[in-house]
């Protein structure tokens, strides 16, 4: 069955031109796509491989060798100069989520090593995408460990494995284009900076583009190899096309003047570090050989800077990814050189006067029709029921936040919060010979295999292994757990400010969560009833959205927050159950609302005494009830006040004590 056309993909005109600009010059680094599900990312970048020219490999060699100037470390070489050649197509090689290490950098056979002295290696994903395209589709939920994979070679242009002190590299260049649905969370911000583009795609609104996309895919279900064909003129002309360019594009030149604009948006738009200048004019360079130019004009500029910068722009990982165009013609327009003439010190033309419906001199908003902030930062909100006022409280910036670990040593998703027993990390044992899989142990291996040398005839060099002798390292690493936050939001919370700071501590916390790749869940509680304001995701950015919109008001229904949160607990611990919990609880301890408050909040406590638990204090002011170091007592859990949640406030509490201890 022929694959989708790459010109029957309806609209998504950004995408389409990332992926011919980096299929003309690969050296642009690649493409990223955000978008919904559902919008044909993925169809879209399987069609490409299609439209690409077929690559001139050494005969047999496995790692794609080019005859004119092979890899002089390759594991099949060293390739004589002149060697039997041939030309294949273009590899699209998709590299699954949830691949094993060796999978994705190959393997070596330890078994071989030891008896022969020889080193038997098999490649994997990366030699099989040299010189090709290495697709990752959900690439925000790839395992940490394949992430720094992936940022090696792309950084190196090289793969190497090591075990247990044999050494194998080759090299491994190749385009990495990614997929993701940011819902499910975002991607490392290391990895982010290695994709040269990216595109942010969305189903259309149009009804007569719904229909034309309908369409075309019911007409390819029902005849997959017709359909194809009868778009594989306009693909082979689009092909041509991108060929044509791949050999215009050495001689494009980038002069100065374009490198000056280049370097001016750049710094208009305070990117961090020189790839985003970089991957620009590249970017540009690979636009104008697309276009048939022989030099970068300023359209160039303009469309490169689109796909390279909304990425790199980012402060934090709760930003949303995107440019300005306004900033950017500002930005292009300012480094123009001046047109010669008299100079003119009036206002410039087509700028907002003050009476032109620009910002007041004040710098205030005009024209909004809704009630300005408090000092505080506090907005009146709607009181819903209009029982009680509600208000929401901005949240101040964020700090390092203290790290709060799950206790005891667990087997979950790989991540970087709690000890856990993985098949990464240091070795601190040996597994029993019942388990055969992970990385060997070299020492236990040899010990296993040593007193049966005589038995088996052993003559010469070398050690008879069998494969009932290997033995495999246990190996202790990080998990990432389910951090669940529940929050009061009750009226006693938004006293003194004390909502501002607490949304700035919990963010602070998800912003810790996001470094460690845990998954979040906020509950909330009010009123006279608890809600699941967000269901457990890896998208910590929902989790602060709600949490930036969470108004306050009402009584305190400690005993029903606990008891959803002990539901969800319940419910997720099916769901996923190698995923620990750690529980956040942010109260000032009060239990205000219904009959026998504080006895059922006190019931409750005890649902979730198996769970680690965190209760962050937020009664302030010099008389103090004490009551969140009562509730934290019935939960077995730690206290932590508000003022010591930042890792600079634990630092200073321990030199104060130390001091005094001195």
């Amino acid at each position: 069955m022929k694959p989708y056309p790459f010109t029957a993909v309806v609209g998504m005109p950004d995408l389409r031109l990332a992926l011919v600009l980096s299929s003309i010059s690969p050296a642009v680094g690649g493409v990223l796509v955000r978008g919904e599900k559902g919008t044909a990312k993925s169809t879209m970048v399987r069609a490409l491989a299609g439209l690409l020219p077929g690559v001139d490999v050494v005969e047999h060699c496995r790692f794609s060798c080019d005859p004119v100037s092979p890899d002089p470390a390759c594991p099949d070489g060293p390739h004589a100069a002149g060697a039997p050649a041939h030309r294949r197509p273009a590899r699209l090689v998709e590299l699954p989520v949830g691949a094993a290490e060796d999978r994705v950098v190959g393997s070596l056979n330890l078994e071989k090593a030891l008896a022969e002295g020889v080193t038997d290696y098999q490649p994997g994903l990366l030699a099989a995408a040299h010189r090709g395209l290495l697709y990752v589709d959900e690439v925000n939920l790839l395992h940490d460990h394949l992430v720094d994979t992936l940022l090696d070679a792309a950084a190196m242009g090289r793969a190497t494995v090591e075990r247990e002190g044999v050494s194998v590299s080759h090299a491994a260049r190749f385009v990495l284009i990614g997929t993701m649905n940011p819902e499910e969370g975002e991607l490392r911000p290391q990895l982010l900076d290695r994709f040269g583009l990216t595109v942010e795609v969305a189903s259309s609104r149009d009804p007569e583009q719904r229909v034309e996309v309908v369409r075309r895919r019911l007409a390819y279900e029902a005849d997959p190899d017709g359909f194809a064909d009868g778009y594989a003129s306009a693909d082979a002309e689009l092909a041509a096309k991108i060929e044509a360019a791949q050999r215009l594009l050495p001689s494009v030149k980038l002069p100065d003047e374009a490198l000056r604009q280049i370097a001016e948006v750049c710094a208009s738009f305070e990117v961090d570090g020189m790839r985003a200048d970089i991957v620009t004019a590249r970017t540009a360079v690979a636009h104008a050989a697309w276009a048939g130019r022989a030099e970068v004009t300023t359209e160039d500029i303009r469309v490169a800077a689109r796909l390279a910068l909304p990425h790199r722009r980012r402060r934090n990982p709760f930003d949303a990814p995107g440019i300005s165009e306004e900033q950017l013609e500002q930005a292009l327009e300012d480094s123009q050189p001046p047109p010669e003439g008299p100079d003119d010190d009036g206002p410039g033309e087509g700028g907002p006067g003050p009476d032109d419906g620009g910002p007041p001199p004040d710098g205030g908003p005009s024209g909004s029709d809704g009630p300005p902030p408090t000092d505080s930062g506090e907005t009146p909100a709607p009181s819903g029921n209009g029982s009680s006022p509600q208000k929401t409280v901005s949240a101040g910036d964020t700090f390092r936040a203290r790290v709060f670990r799950v206790k005891g040593t667990g087997e979950g998703e790989r991540g970087r919060r709690s000890r856990a027993i993985t098949d990464t990390g240091r070795t601190i044992g040996v597994q029993p010979p019942s388990v055969r899989e992970g990385r060997p142990h070299l020492v236990a291996t040899i010990r296993a295999a040593a007193p049966h040398q005589q038995a088996r005839g052993r003559s010469g060099a070398g050690l008879e292994v069998r494969s009932a002798d290997l033995r495999f390292a246990l190996r202790e690493g990080r998990e990432g757990n389910l951090v669940l936050f529940c929050v009061d939001a009750s009226g006693s919370m938004g006293a003194r400010a004390r909502m501002r700071e607490v949304k700035t501590a919990v963010l602070s916390l998800l912003l810790d969560a996001y470094q460690r790749r845990d998954k979040v869940g906020l509950v909330t509680f009010r009123g006279s009833d608890a809600e699941l304001a967000l269901p457990p995701t890896i998208s910590v950015e929902a989790a602060a959205a709600r949490l930036e919109g969470l108004p306050t008001g009402g009584r305190t229904p400690l005993a029903e927050g606990l008891l959803e949160a002990a539901r969800v607990l319940r419910v997720e611990a099916i769901r996923d159950p190698r995923r620990r919990p750690l529980l956040v609880l942010v109260t000032d301890g009060r239990a205000t609302s219904g009959s026998d408050a504080v006895a059922r909040a006190k019931a409750a406590a005890g649902l979730l005494t198996d769970v680690t638990t965190i209760v962050m204090d937020c009664e302030t002011g010099r008389m103090r009830l004490g009551l969140a170091a009562e509730l934290a007592g019935h939960l077995g859990a730690e206290h932590v006040p508000l003022s010591d949640v930042a890792a600079e406030s634990l630092a200073s509490a321990v030199r104060e004590r130390t001091g005094r201890a001195a």
